[in-house]
């Protein structure tokens, strides 16, 4: 254990906090920091943003970032990993070097991650035989080809290691794997063989742990009461080690809290098969961890084993399925439950009178404060005096959708009394994007590297 390296994570997901990745960054000894930028629906609305305008489909919030931080990185050295590159990575990396401009700075390096991107392959892939199906259904791409939004591979660790290598400050890559973002700098580091699956596990497990950011150090935690500071929550960091284990903890003197609980609420989240966590890199079998406290806001991990990886890669496909609306009001006053249902049944029969009908799953009543999110779970009986009203359909026909945004405001005058609170306008119709997860070889998916100086 005599070789260690300080890994942090700032960021969650594109809007996470904005100020979390400086305070990492500031606050205490670090020597790389990971932001995780994307989800799987994140990428189809890059993708919308790039067809409108192409110097688009990127994180634009990671520039502000970059200024904000920037002058410590080039002074400490501290090297940022981040998947904020999107759809254009290039074009982020232009952005970057914008900032560096007009902060007087030169001389540093930012590396690209390009070719997760199979959008422009995706009929050549078909011709070639690769259905892409489903992996819930099995049904083949071709089914929804034609609505397809981004389709994107992931990819590992490796180009980011060979960025590092060539010195990059920052590195920007478009669908990396979540957890890519931390085992690459322990794998550069420490120097760890691609064929070493144990230590290549608990990379990819302590990548796992800092993903989600504050969720590891108390947000989102089953026992809250326990958190102290959650206001000013300090984001987690892996102290990484040449044997494979690692402590996980935060800067001191901030908010929030490291525990064999909070840690252990962060292992189960997104999990399939504990057993069998599949990445481009490695299988990790998250049935071999063991944690231990080591100290205040300290945990350690280790004994982690791990196997060879598999021969494809996932594929994380987007498409257009139709459209969505939906409104809410506020109903006040006596039987506010009750009046709030007799309010959406009053919609329901208006649009039929009308001519527009919506299949029984494609429609939505939810009394907001009520059963919103525990239908069907035994509540208490209860009378409430207000209740918040949101009904929602979705439907493939633009115009059947549109017309039901028409039928909302209307009841403030023409339904049962006490209803209030609309505002905002009409709902109006936006698109519904399904996830398409697939699987392709691996020796389909070619990721390039490109590495570039700014020089003033």
């Amino acid at each position: 254990m005599s070789a260690r390296v300080r890994i942090g994570n700032g960021q969650g997901f594109w809007g996470d906090s904005i100020d979390a990745p400086v305070e990492l960054i500031e606050g205490g000894p670090i020597d790389y920091v990971g932001l995780d930028y994307l989800a799987e629906v994140t990428l189809s609305i890059m993708m919308n943003q790039k067809l409108k305008d192409p110097s688009k489909g990127y994180a634009r919030d990671f520039l502000e970032l970059v200024r904000r931080v920037l002058p410590t990185l080039v002074e400490k050295n501290i090297r940022i990993i981040t998947n904020a590159g999107g759809l254009n990575p290039e074009a982020c990396r232009e952005g970057v070097f914008s900032v560096a401009r007009d902060l007087g700075i030169s001389g540093f390096r930012v590396a690209t991650v390009v070719g997760d991107d199979l959008m422009g392959r995706m009929d050549d892939l078909l011709e070639a035989g690769h259905e892409l199906r489903n992996m819930d259904t099995g049904e083949p791409i071709r089914a929804v080809r034609n609505a397809v939004s981004s389709a994107n591979a992931y990819i590992g660790a490796r180009p980011i290691v060979e960025a590092l290598e060539q010195d990059a400050l920052i590195v920007l890559t478009g669908r990396s794997t979540d957890t890519a973002l931390t085992l690459a700098p322990f794998v550069h580091e420490l120097k760890i063989p691609w064929d070493d699956w144990d230590r290549l596990a608990a990379g990819t497990i302590a990548g796992h742990i800092l993903e989600c950011g504050g969720q590891a150090t108390g947000g989102n935690y089953t026992h809250w009461r326990d958190v102290p500071e959650m206001d000013r929550l300090g984001y987690p960091i892996v102290e990484m080690w040449e044997d494979g284990s690692f402590v996980v903890t935060k800067h001191e003197g901030t908010g929030g809290l490291v525990s064999v609980g909070t840690v252990s609420e962060q292992l189960v989240y997104e999990m399939g098969d504990p057993s069998s966590y599949i990445t481009p890199d490695v299988v990790a079998h998250f049935d071999t961890i063991h944690l231990a406290r080591e100290g205040p806001n300290r945990v350690l991990v280790f004994g982690i084993k791990g196997s060879p990886r598999t021969g494809t890669l996932k594929v994380s496909a987007s498409y257009l399925k139709g459209f969505k609306a939906a409104g809410q009001l506020t109903v006040v006053g006596p039987d506010a439950l009750e009046k709030a249902a007799f309010a959406a049944d009053l919609v329901w029969k208006r649009l039929e009178r009308a001519g527009v009908t919506f299949a029984r799953e494609d429609r939505s009543v939810e009394f907001l404060g009520y059963n919103s999110c525990l239908e069907g779970i035994p509540i208490e009986k209860v009378r409430p005096h207000e209740v918040v009203l949101r009904i929602a359909v979705r439907d493939a026909d633009y115009e059947k959708v549109a017309r039901f945004g028409k039928e909302i405001a209307p009841l403030v005058t023409t339904g049962p009394p006490g209803v209030t609170g609309f505002a905002g306008g009409r709902p109006k119709p936006s698109p519904v994007v399904a996830y398409w997860p697939a699987l392709l070889p691996r020796e389909e998916v070619e990721p390039r590297l490109r590495v570039h100086v700014e020089s003033i």
